[in-house]
Protein backbone atom coordinates (compact mmCIF):
# COMPACT_ATOMS: atom_id res chain seq x y z
CA UNK A 1 0.00 0.00 0.00
CA UNK A 2 2.51 2.39 0.95
CA UNK A 3 5.07 1.70 -1.80
CA UNK A 4 2.64 3.30 -4.47
CA UNK A 5 2.96 6.97 -2.79
CA UNK A 6 6.10 8.99 -1.98
CA UNK A 7 5.40 10.16 1.70
CA UNK A 8 7.01 12.80 3.09
CA UNK A 9 7.32 13.37 7.20
CA UNK A 10 7.50 17.49 7.64
CA UNK A 11 8.39 18.28 11.64
CA UNK A 12 8.00 22.40 11.80
CA UNK A 13 10.27 23.39 14.71
CA UNK A 14 10.72 26.97 14.65
CA UNK A 15 13.66 28.67 17.03
CA UNK A 16 12.78 31.59 19.32
CA UNK A 17 9.36 30.22 21.25
CA UNK A 18 8.04 33.15 23.34
CA UNK A 19 6.00 31.21 25.94
CA UNK A 20 8.60 28.51 26.62
CA UNK A 21 12.36 29.63 25.25
CA UNK A 22 13.76 26.61 23.28
CA UNK A 23 10.48 24.22 23.73
CA UNK A 24 11.34 22.31 20.69
CA UNK A 25 14.99 21.21 21.62
CA UNK A 26 14.28 21.39 25.85
CA UNK A 27 14.79 18.22 26.88
CA UNK A 28 12.21 15.43 28.07
CA UNK A 29 13.07 12.08 29.39
CA UNK A 30 16.85 12.45 28.33
CA UNK A 31 16.03 13.21 24.56
CA UNK A 32 15.45 17.14 23.02
CA UNK A 33 11.62 17.04 21.86
CA UNK A 34 11.84 17.08 18.52
CA UNK A 35 13.65 13.90 18.64
CA UNK A 36 10.22 12.07 19.89
CA UNK A 37 8.44 13.02 16.19
CA UNK A 38 11.68 12.25 14.47
CA UNK A 39 11.98 8.77 16.09
CA UNK A 40 8.00 8.18 15.97
CA UNK A 41 8.88 8.65 11.81
CA UNK A 42 11.20 6.56 11.46
CA UNK A 43 9.72 3.42 13.23
CA UNK A 44 7.09 4.08 11.39
CA UNK A 45 8.76 2.55 8.10
CA UNK A 46 6.55 4.51 5.65
CA UNK A 47 8.74 7.83 4.61
CA UNK A 48 10.84 8.33 2.04
CA UNK A 49 11.46 11.46 3.98
CA UNK A 50 11.65 12.85 7.42
CA UNK A 51 12.03 16.53 7.13
CA UNK A 52 12.82 19.22 9.86
CA UNK A 53 11.19 22.77 8.72
CA UNK A 54 12.99 24.85 10.87
CA UNK A 55 15.51 28.38 10.76
CA UNK A 56 18.05 27.23 13.03
CA UNK A 57 21.27 25.15 12.35
CA UNK A 58 21.48 24.65 15.76
CA UNK A 59 18.11 22.93 15.29
CA UNK A 60 19.28 21.69 12.04
CA UNK A 61 22.50 19.91 13.50
CA UNK A 62 20.64 18.36 16.27
CA UNK A 63 17.50 16.56 13.89
CA UNK A 64 20.29 15.38 12.08
CA UNK A 65 21.76 13.54 14.83
CA UNK A 66 18.54 11.77 15.09
CA UNK A 67 18.09 10.87 11.27
CA UNK A 68 15.71 13.78 9.89
CA UNK A 69 17.11 15.31 6.91
CA UNK A 70 17.71 19.24 6.57
CA UNK A 71 18.49 20.27 3.52
CA UNK A 72 18.09 23.82 3.59
CA UNK A 73 16.36 26.15 6.48
CA UNK A 74 13.72 27.94 6.47
CA UNK A 75 12.99 31.58 4.79
CA UNK A 76 13.24 34.53 7.25
CA UNK A 77 9.59 35.46 6.23
CA UNK A 78 8.72 31.90 7.56
CA UNK A 79 10.89 32.38 10.73
CA UNK A 80 8.27 34.96 12.92
CA UNK A 81 5.92 33.57 15.58
CA UNK A 82 3.09 34.80 13.59
CA UNK A 83 4.29 32.56 10.68
CA UNK A 84 1.16 30.13 9.30
CA UNK A 85 2.57 26.36 9.77
CA UNK A 86 0.69 25.86 6.48
CA UNK A 87 2.58 28.50 4.94
CA UNK A 88 6.20 26.44 5.85
CA UNK A 89 4.77 23.33 4.62
CA UNK A 90 3.91 24.70 1.50
CA UNK A 91 7.62 26.21 1.17
CA UNK A 92 8.69 23.16 2.43
CA UNK A 93 7.37 21.16 -0.81
CA UNK A 94 8.58 23.48 -3.27
CA UNK A 95 11.79 23.69 -1.91
CA UNK A 96 11.95 19.78 -2.59
CA UNK A 97 10.61 20.06 -6.23
CA UNK A 98 13.72 22.33 -6.82
CA UNK A 99 15.64 19.80 -5.93
CA UNK A 100 13.64 16.98 -7.89
CA UNK A 101 11.46 15.41 -5.26
CA UNK A 102 8.24 15.18 -5.57
CA UNK A 103 5.69 13.62 -2.67
CA UNK A 104 2.30 12.18 -2.93
CA UNK A 105 1.46 12.42 0.86
CA UNK A 106 2.90 15.01 3.25
CA UNK A 107 2.26 14.09 7.05
CA UNK A 108 2.97 16.72 9.47
CA UNK A 109 4.10 15.90 12.92
CA UNK A 110 4.26 18.73 15.50
CA UNK A 111 6.92 18.38 17.79
CA UNK A 112 4.72 19.44 20.57
CA UNK A 113 3.22 16.11 20.26
CA UNK A 114 5.77 13.52 21.73
CA UNK A 115 3.54 10.73 23.01
CA UNK A 116 2.09 9.86 19.80
CA UNK A 117 3.13 6.56 18.38
CA UNK A 118 4.56 5.06 14.92
CA UNK A 119 1.10 3.08 14.81
CA UNK A 120 -0.98 6.70 14.87
CA UNK A 121 1.01 7.72 12.29
CA UNK A 122 0.71 4.28 10.04
CA UNK A 123 -3.10 4.17 10.92
CA UNK A 124 -4.13 7.82 9.65
CA UNK A 125 -2.11 6.98 6.35
CA UNK A 126 -3.25 4.04 6.02
CA UNK A 127 -7.11 5.50 6.43
CA UNK A 128 -6.17 8.52 4.07
CA UNK A 129 -5.57 5.70 1.36
CA UNK A 130 -8.57 3.44 2.54
CA UNK A 131 -10.73 6.23 2.99
CA UNK A 132 -9.22 7.85 -0.77
CA UNK A 133 -9.62 11.21 1.61
CA UNK A 134 -8.00 14.70 0.70
CA UNK A 135 -6.84 14.47 4.24
CA UNK A 136 -7.10 13.15 7.51
CA UNK A 137 -6.62 14.88 11.16
CA UNK A 138 -5.81 13.35 14.12
CA UNK A 139 -8.21 13.78 17.20
CA UNK A 140 -8.91 12.77 20.80
CA UNK A 141 -12.15 12.85 22.74
CA UNK A 142 -12.55 15.77 25.07
CA UNK A 143 -12.00 16.17 29.00
CA UNK A 144 -15.04 17.70 29.29
CA UNK A 145 -18.62 18.06 27.17
CA UNK A 146 -18.44 21.77 26.09
CA UNK A 147 -21.84 21.93 27.15
CA UNK A 148 -20.53 22.68 31.03
CA UNK A 149 -18.69 25.26 29.40
CA UNK A 150 -20.17 29.42 28.45
CA UNK A 151 -18.56 33.05 28.35
CA UNK A 152 -19.69 34.67 31.72
CA UNK A 153 -20.87 38.53 31.42
CA UNK A 154 -18.73 41.12 33.85
CA UNK A 155 -20.88 40.63 36.84
CA UNK A 156 -20.19 37.14 36.73
CA UNK A 157 -23.81 36.03 36.97
CA UNK A 158 -24.69 32.48 36.47
CA UNK A 159 -27.93 33.11 34.97
CA UNK A 160 -28.45 31.22 31.88
CA UNK A 161 -24.44 29.76 32.12
CA UNK A 162 -25.93 25.95 31.42
CA UNK A 163 -28.04 24.95 28.52
CA UNK A 164 -31.19 23.48 29.55
CA UNK A 165 -30.43 19.75 27.60
CA UNK A 166 -27.62 19.47 30.20
CA UNK A 167 -30.42 19.27 33.18
CA UNK A 168 -32.54 16.43 31.59
CA UNK A 169 -28.93 14.09 30.75
CA UNK A 170 -27.21 11.73 32.51
CA UNK A 171 -23.52 12.20 32.12
CA UNK A 172 -23.30 9.22 30.40
CA UNK A 173 -26.46 10.71 27.48
CA UNK A 174 -24.53 13.38 26.67
CA UNK A 175 -22.62 13.34 23.26
CA UNK A 176 -18.98 12.50 23.03
CA UNK A 177 -16.70 15.57 21.67
CA UNK A 178 -13.62 15.18 20.54
CA UNK A 179 -10.36 18.00 20.01
CA UNK A 180 -8.06 18.77 17.01
CA UNK A 181 -4.90 17.20 19.07
CA UNK A 182 -2.38 18.74 16.64
CA UNK A 183 -0.55 15.49 16.67
CA UNK A 184 -1.10 14.25 13.08
CA UNK A 185 -2.14 15.95 9.77
CA UNK A 186 -2.07 13.70 6.83
CA UNK A 187 -2.81 15.33 3.62
CA UNK A 188 -2.50 14.45 -0.36
CA UNK A 189 0.04 17.21 -2.16
CA UNK A 190 -2.29 17.65 -4.93
CA UNK A 191 -4.68 18.62 -2.83
CA UNK A 192 -3.00 20.70 -0.69
CA UNK A 193 -1.53 22.32 -3.67
CA UNK A 194 -5.38 23.62 -4.66
CA UNK A 195 -6.70 24.54 -1.09
CA UNK A 196 -4.97 24.78 2.79
CA UNK A 197 -8.79 23.70 4.42
CA UNK A 198 -8.28 20.54 5.18
CA UNK A 199 -11.45 20.65 7.21
CA UNK A 200 -14.05 21.30 4.43
CA UNK A 201 -12.97 18.44 2.16
CA UNK A 202 -13.31 15.12 1.81
CA UNK A 203 -11.29 14.52 5.09
CA UNK A 204 -11.76 12.51 7.98
CA UNK A 205 -10.69 11.89 11.72
CA UNK A 206 -8.10 9.76 13.07
CA UNK A 207 -9.27 8.69 16.65
CA UNK A 208 -5.76 8.83 19.55
CA UNK A 209 -6.09 8.11 23.16
CA UNK A 210 -6.14 10.59 25.86
CA UNK A 211 -2.80 9.63 27.05
CA UNK A 212 -1.20 9.95 23.45
CA UNK A 213 -2.41 13.17 22.79
CA UNK A 214 -0.67 15.39 25.30
CA UNK A 215 -0.13 18.57 23.61
CA UNK A 216 3.02 20.62 25.40
CA UNK A 217 2.95 24.29 25.39
CA UNK A 218 4.15 24.98 28.84
CA UNK A 219 6.42 23.48 32.07
CA UNK A 220 3.72 21.75 33.27
CA UNK A 221 2.92 19.93 29.97
CA UNK A 222 6.39 18.63 30.30
CA UNK A 223 6.39 17.68 33.50
CA UNK A 224 2.80 15.90 32.91
CA UNK A 225 4.31 14.46 29.86
CA UNK A 226 7.87 13.27 31.83
CA UNK A 227 5.53 11.34 34.00
CA UNK A 228 3.77 9.69 31.48
CA UNK A 229 6.90 9.02 29.41
CA UNK A 230 8.44 7.52 32.90
CA UNK A 231 5.43 5.13 34.04
CA UNK A 232 5.46 3.86 29.95
CA UNK A 233 9.38 2.56 30.41
CA UNK A 234 8.36 0.88 33.64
Amino acid sequence: MFNDHRIIAIIPARSGSKGLPDKNIRILNGKPLIAYSIVAAQESGIFDEIFLSTDSQEYANMAIQYGAKVPFLRSDKLATDTASTWDCVKEALEQYETIGKKFDIFVLLQPTSPLRTPQDIVAAVEKVMLKNADAVVSVSEADHSPLWYNTLPENKSLNGFLRPEIFIKTRQELPTYYRINGAVYVVRTEYFARSQNIYDCNSFAYIMSRENSVDIDTSLDFSITEHLLMQKEM
